[in-house]
Parts: structure tokens; sequence; C-alpha cells
């Protein structure tokens, strides 16, 4: 049975019990304390079976290089009924005051991988030592075909469990908040030659299981995918895409989409190719009919999740299958994808939600420039304001408290069936199956949309640039430039270019000395305009939480992955009593102080074209690995 709490990003912050914070005091008080007010539903065991989705039509249009899948432990699959307990807060402290044990996962535990049939195989985020140059060296699509490969629409909906400690609940040491902070973490070296040289992932865990969730995907196109008159050019491209997943009010939604939503927009993006191929005198398709078609990726792939799944339900008529099929839609998941041309160097970004994208591009001084790629869609953003207002007009509390019908902090999100559903097929569901009464403010629903804004913007490779991709969990403890400033102060002592590295001033090359010692604290980058609300950029509220003074002297480098760098950061850097107390508060508790939190770091430049995508081996979670088959 898979135990998750009832916690989520849309939930506001609780105040701290003191002005100054020490998060091992707090974690201490947890252990000795059984008199703490209840927060409501901490637990929700949720069990359901594979959803069986209808299989979409096959396209051929470009052939899928690679994909990858996580494997962050024991498998957690939907069963076919859903469950709910409640426990106080008092009842909880109690059982780990009496000496509650946690149980950590079999270190030597292997994960089944699930393969759709309707997917290409998958390589496991485990794998430090696989190099997947097989698949890579598919046979060349024909000219007149771009792409080859069904939809990942069915199959189970998973999700691995965080582990849990095997000792009685302590105060983590500082060696043991870094295995914690390194356990998923995860870098591949991408050998293709076509501008980008690295990507490292991270995610931490604050409810369990984790409500975040993320995916991957290369795609190789044929010469005339991008140019088809240049005959002269025979060599192929690649697409990349990179995608986080802020999931609320549990985990089903952000899992449907690492699933599906890359073979989505890809889908739409093949039809946009195939249109223009029609007239050659439109090829390559415009800017703006690229944007569409990732736009109506989105639209169709939340189409699915909210409303066709209604109908499937209605006619399975079962409470299992309603349980099945209308999981995604009852939770809810914000979604940042991140779509990269190597031929032509854009970088687009979509978002719907409040998930992040932010660049870095160093000047010719050494300094880096932090530029955000996306806004954070929510309740006080004024341009989400204005749009809901303009959309719901006569409803003044459309927008309430900076919340979406003063519940609902995301304007844009996948699932949230609740802000989207019309009354009645609200009190439908829950008199046929299960739900909840309808929102009092509900009158012209949908309220959240899945449709994202989407940008583009040049990247460019000569120059060593980057881009952060991350869920507001980080954006919550760290503004745009000091994410930009630590991922540059990193590359100071990994160089992940050294090429451009070495032609960078060495005015600003002094190390921070492992974090210990004398050493020249401050961020190489601009400081021109941080979060501050007004841009659509919100400043990190948990900096006020923790009583947090700006100052670069509290980070540090200690981190092979830049991911991993940007986290320890994060949670307290060079400041290891705060570090390791976050890191020692348990689920559901350490969701007051900090969120789930997911970081891509995508590493841009000019490498070797050995066609491979290897797992950089020191960066990497050492874990059990399975092939590519």
């Amino acid at each position: 049975m898979l135990v998750t709490t009832s916690a989520s990003t849309c939930q506001p912050p609780e105040k701290l019990h003191t002005a100054r914070p020490q998060m091992r005091r707090a974690a201490d008080q947890l252990l000795r304390t059984t008199k703490r007010a209840p927060v409501g539903r901490l637990f929700c065991a949720t069990r359901c079976s594979a959803v069986n989705a209808n299989r979409p039509r096959k396209h051929t249009s470009f052939r899928s290089v690679s994909s990858f899948k996580k494997n962050h432990g024991p498998l957690q699959t939907l069963q076919s009924a859903m469950y709910l307990r409640q426990f106080s807060v008092a009842a909880f402290a109690s059982l780990v005051a009496s000496g509650l044990w946690y149980y950590r996962a079999d270190p030597d535990q292997k994960r089944e991988l699930v393969d759709s049939p309707t997917t290409t195989r998958h390589l496991p985020f485990s794998a430090p030592t696989l190099t997947v140059s097989r698949s890579l060296r598919n046979p060349v699509v024909e000219d007149d075909q771009y792409f080859i490969q069904e939809l990942a629409s069915s199959g189970p909906i998973i999700k691995s469990a965080d582990p849990q400690p095997t000792s009685p609940h302590a105060m983590l040491t500082p060696e043991e908040a870094t295995q914690k902070l390194r356990h998923l973490q995860e870098s591949y070296q991408v050998l293709r030659g076509r501008g980008v040289l690295r990507y490292d992932v991270v995610q931490l865990p604050s409810n369990n299981p984790i409500e975040d969730d993320h995916a991957e995907k290369l795609i190789e196109t044929s010469p005339s995918a991008s140019i088809p008159n240049q005959t002269s050019d025979s060599t192929t491209s690649d697409w990349m895409f990179w995608s986080v997943f802020d999931g609320h009010g549990g985990w089903t939604t952000s899992a449907k989409l690492r699933q599906v939503l890359t073979s989505y927009v890809v889908r739409e993006l093949n039809a946009a190719y195939k249109s223009a191929l029609a007239k050659p005198s439109t090829m390559p398709p415009s800017a703006a009919s690229i944007d569409a078609a990732i736009k109506q990726g989105f639209l169709k792939c939340d189409h699915e999740i909210v409303h066709e799944a209604v109908t499937k339900a209605q006619k399975a008529n079962t409470k299992s299958a309603a349980a099945d099929l209308l999981g995604p839609a009852l939770s809810g998941s914000c979604a940042l994808l991140s779509f990269y041309d190597s031929r032509s160097k854009d970088f687009r970004v979509a978002c719907s939600g409040d998930s992040r994208a932010v660049l870095g591009r160093r000047n010719p001084n050494g300094i880096w420039t932090a530029q955000a790629l996306s806004e954070d869609q929510t309740g006080g953003t004024p341009s989400e304001i204005a749009r809901l207002r303009a959309e719901h007009p006569g409803e003044p509390n459309v927008v309430a408290h900076g919340r979406i019908l003063g519940n609902l902090e995301p304007s844009r999100a996948f699932g949230d069936a609740h802000y989207k559903w019309a009354k009645d097929i609200q009190e439908m569901v829950k008199k046929n199956w299960f739900g909840r009464n309808p929102l009092t403010l509900l009158k012209t629903p949908p309220y959240v949309t899945a449709e994202p804004v989407v940008t583009t913007t040049k990247v460019m490779p000569e120059k060593g640039d980057f881009v952060v991709l991350a869920t507001d969990g980080l954006w919550e403890m760290l503004t745009n430039e000091e994410v930009v400033g630590l991922v540059g102060k990193w590359l100071e002592q990994n160089p992940v270019n050294a090429k451009i590295t070495a032609s960078a001033s060495s005015s600003w090359t002094q190390s921070f000395l492992g974090g210990r010692g004398k050493s020249d604290a401050s961020l190489p980058v601009n400081r021109l305009q941080d979060g501050n609300g007004q841009t659509g950029q919100r400043s990190p509220i948990r900096r006020q939480q923790w009583d947090i003074t700006a100052g670069d002297e509290r980070f540090v480098v200690e981190d092979k992955n830049a991911a991993t760098h940007l986290v320890r950061n994060a949670l307290g850097g060079r400041d290891r009593d705060m570090l390791c107390g976050l890191l020692t508060l348990p689920s559901p508790y350490s969701r007051r102080y900090r969120d789930d939190l997911t970081i891509e770091v995508i590493f841009f430049g000019e490498g070797e074209a050995v066609g491979d995508v290897v797992a950089n081996v020191e960066a990497s979670a050492p874990r059990n690995a399975r092939p590519k088959l």
C-alpha cells in the first residue's frame, strides 16, 4: 500500500514558531512532543490499477534516439481502489517519540522496468556506467518521414517511494546529509557534437512519495526535417526535450506527464512539419506554428487526463476503473517543458504553472547574466490576474488572496479537475464513484488551463550557455541571480568545457576551498533584478521564514553534480546546522519548511561527436543498473 501526504505546493507555508528558526531544534522538538495541533489528513493511501488509455495512432516522422526512465527505488503501481486514512500529528509524533523505526529500501533491490508497448525502450536514470550508443545508431529515416514512434499513453502509472531510514529517527550528521542530498542525483555526458555537452539532474523529496517528476528525451531527425531543400547537408539533427513536473494534491498527475507529455508534443510537432512539407515554400514551419503545436500538445494531453477519463470511467462503470482513470485528474501538476533544436539552436520553454527556467550566459569579463525564460503563473501574477478577470467577468473572487477561487495557487496546471469540470460532472463523479463537493465559488469553469506560455531563446553554445529548470521549491529559496551565480561558481571548480573556461577572465577564479577557510565568496553574476514579484518572478519566501540574511558568504562548492550543488546551497550551504536540520525533518512535517525539489542543469557547448549519451559516474548516485535492451 502506498502512503502519501496531503500537503501540496498549493498550500500556503505555515509560520515558524520562532523568529529565527533552528532546524535542529525543530527536528528535536518533533521527537519529544506529542501535543501538536492536527494539520488535517496526513496520509492518503492510494491504490489504483494500470491506466488503460486508448493507444494513439502511429506516426512516421522522427526517429526516437533515446528515452530515459527513472530508477529511484521500489516501484509503486496504482492498484484498483482508493482508501483514505487519517492520523493526527500528535499520534504521529507519539509514534516517533516512542521509538518508531523507519525502514529503508534494500539497497540491492532492483526496480523492474515497465515498458509500454507503445514506447521505445528506456534507460533507467540509475545507470551511472552505461553507454547507450547502440540505440543511438538507428537507421536514418527517409527524407519524407520524420518520426517513428507511438505515443506512450498506455501502461501503468508508476512512482518510486522515498526509502526510509533503518535506524530510530535521529539528527543527521553532515556526512549523512550529503548522502541524502546525492541519493537521487544523475548526470549524463551528451557526446553528440550538437550543442549540448552535459545535463545534471537531482530530486529531493519532502512529500513521500515525492510529488515532483521529470522526463528527458532525445530524437534524431532526418536532414529534411528542418531544411528540406539543402541536400548538400546530409547530416541529421537532434531534438532534445527536458521537462520538470511539480505535482500537488498527489503524485499521479506528474507521473502521467512524465510518461506521455513529450510524446503528445512531438506528435503535434510532427503534424506541423508534415503540413509545412506539403507546401515547400513554408518549410521550415514558422515560429508561430511551432509554438502552436507545443500548446496543442499540452492541451490534448490535459483533455485526455481531465475529460476523456470521465467518458472512459462512465463506460467502465466501476469504482476500481474510476480510480484508475480519474487519479491524474483529481490531483494536479505544473509542467515546464523545454525543446532544443540542434540545427537552429532555438531553445523553447513551455510553462504551465510556477516552475521556472533561467538562462545563464557569460559576459566577456567572465561575469554571468541571468535571464528568466518563463514567468511564474499564479494567482499573484499581475498578467494572470488580468487574464482570469477578463475570462470570468462578474466574479470578483476568481482570484482571492493570490489563489484561484481562494484555494489553488498555480493558475495554469494539468489535472485539477475540480477547477475544470462543470458542476454537474463533479456531482456525478461524487455520486457514482468518489470525490468532494464542488467549490462554493464555482460558476463558469474552467478556471485553470494547461495551455502554456511559450518563449524562444537563441542558445549560444560557443559562449558556454547553461539553463536551469526547476520546480518552485528551488525558487522559494534562491533568486535567479543566485542560482546562475552558484552554477557559475561551480564551473570554476568543475569545468564542463575546458576551452571556454580557460578563456574566461582570471579575476574570478579563486575557489571556495571546498567551502572551508578564507575565500572569495562573491558569486560571479550581475545583480540586475532579483525576483521582486513585479516582473512575474516571485521573491524567495523561505528566506523570510528562515530569517536568512542575504549574502554570498553562506554558499559553498562541495558537489560534482551542479543540480545537487544548488540544492545544498538552497538548504543552508555553509550553515551545516540548518542543512542537517532541514534534511532530518521527516515527511510530512518537513513540508512546512521545504517543498519537493527537482532541478535540471543543461550545459551547452561544442564537444566531440561520438554519438553516445554516457552516464557521468562521479556526479551520479551509485546504483544497480540495467542495460538498455
